[in-house]
């Protein structure tokens, strides 16, 4: 029962206190309560928050974190912090969000400032890519690597970046937006943000249905059975891992330009950086080894007689739950 276990952990190895987590994202929101050596005690995870405002949001955040308390019989002195993960850009000191992609509104809002008044423990809000990679840094892969880099190739491709221990934030709280730096300037793919070449418009989810039509409309057959209502829409990472899995020619030599494009950002971030790490998550790596491997080969290629030093690209090992363990770890920092 995982009442009794959070309560035996806590009490049969005399801590005082321990650590919540919040990850908000566009899909879910989940609240989990930490041991000070990372392991998870509880968790509760909800669906329903997605067309809420940003003040319904904080006040189910707070409800979250009251009711998984109360649930493992609790109190809130018990809390070193609450760190809360959000999936956006926010300057990072006075904890307002700038803007997310994923959620309704949060432009300009004081998101740490109007959660704190629920709580008399801290509360600590960074981007959700930071959280993760200090998660990794703390409680996953990336211990004992005091220079990191955590790199997210999902719909979005975006860093968190680990410097002599600490998250590397900037002046604003909004470093470590790599997917943003320009790869290609004679590129025709247009990013979000409005710019030409971008590496998320490159290799990031959000354009793989252009991407794909690119492909077919070069000419490369395809062994995808598309029928008469086929839309390129309907690409995303799950039809392209589908079409890896049969081998298909569109999805592999799409597959192939994406790991490389991957290569040659973290080469760019090496040189910028020198970290001893990185580590890659996000959706995308479910594209599985051969991904992976092209990745580190496309990086090997280019960074020939210039690495001095041993340097690793991993996966990330925290898994589903790596915003939680990120957003706990965040109170550590």
């Amino acid at each position: 029962m995982i009442l009794s276990r959070a309560r035996s952990i806590v009490f049969d190895f005399f801590m005082e206190t321990i650590l919540c987590g919040v990850d908000l994202g566009g899909t879910k929101l989940s609240a989990g309560l930490f041991d000070l050596k990372g392991r998870l005690l509880d968790k509760t995870v909800v669906y329903d928050h997605v067309d809420k405002n940003e003040d319904m949001i904080v006040e189910q955040i707070a409800l979250l974190v009251k009711s998984l308390l109360k649930k493992n019989e609790l109190e809130e002195d018990i809390l070193k912090g609450i760190g809360v993960g959000f999936p956006g850009h926010l300057r990072f000191r006075e904890g307002i969000t700038i803007t997310t992609s994923n959620l309704p509104g949060f432009v300009d809002y004081p998101f740490k400032e109007n959660i704190q008044q629920f709580f008399s423990a801290p509360v600590i809000v960074d981007n959700d890519v930071n959280a993760q990679a200090y998660g990794e840094y703390k409680f996953g892969a990336g211990r004992g690597h005091d220079n990191m880099i955590f790199l997210t190739l999902s719909t979005g491709i975006g860093a968190g970046i680990i410097l002599n221990k600490k998250i590397y934030r900037g002046k604003t709280g909004t470093a470590g937006e790599c997917g943003h730096t320009i790869m290609d300037i004679n590129s025709d793919m247009q990013c979000s943000c409005g710019n030409y070449g971008c590496w998320m418009a490159l290799a990031g989810g959000h354009s793989l249905p252009k991407l794909f039509q690119k492909k077919m409309e070069s000419g490369i057959g395809t062994l995808l059975n598309l029928d008469w209502n086929f839309s390129y829409s309907q690409v995303d990472g799950e039809f392209i891992k589908k079409g890896l899995d049969m081998e298909d020619p569109v999805c592999v030599a799409l597959v192939n330009d994406c790991a490389d494009y991957n290569g040659i950002g973290i080469y760019n971030l090496f040189q910028i950086f020198n970290p001893s790490m990185f580590m890659l998550g996000g959706g995308l790596m479910n594209w599985g080894p051969d991904f992976h491997m092209r990745i580190q080969d496309k990086f090997s290629s280019m960074i020939k007689n210039m690495l001095h030093d041993p340097v690793e690209i991993v996966l990330s090992t925290l898994g589903s739950d790596s915003g939680l363990f990120g957003a706990a770890a965040l109170v550590l920092e």
